[in-house]
């Protein structure tokens, strides 16, 4: 692992043991959302490009050997909504990361 300083955002937040994802726009969200979070090993970011990132005690992100592909991505997101209920899991479906990525808009 490293700490890598470009960074292809928005990035989504997952967190261990938790079907929620947090979308992170920027940097400045990132510190934002974070601030008061307690975080485990297994929580991570996972940025537009796939990427995914460990979370550091003083909130830097740094990347892992682990790149999504989008059908994670999709079963992350289905996850996410039937947790909440509100679409039918079935048509969730997206061509790239980054679209997955920003489609938690």
């Amino acid at each position: 692992m490293r700490e890598i300083d470009i960074i292809s955002w928005p990035c989504i937040l997952k967190l261990d043991g938790d079907d929620e994802l947090i979308y992170l726009d920027s940097d400045r969200e990132l510190q934002s959302e974070c601030s008061e979070l307690l975080f485990s090993d297994d929580d991570y970011v996972i940025d537009s490009a796939g990427f995914s990132y460990l979370i550091s005690e003083q909130l830097t992100l740094i990347r892992t050997d682990r790149i999504f592909v989008v059908d994670e991505l999709i079963h992350l997101i289905r996850a996410n909504e039937f947790k909440k209920a509100e679409l039918c899991l079935t048509k969730i479906n997206f061509l790239s990361v980054a679209d997955a990525i920003k489609a938690l808009l």
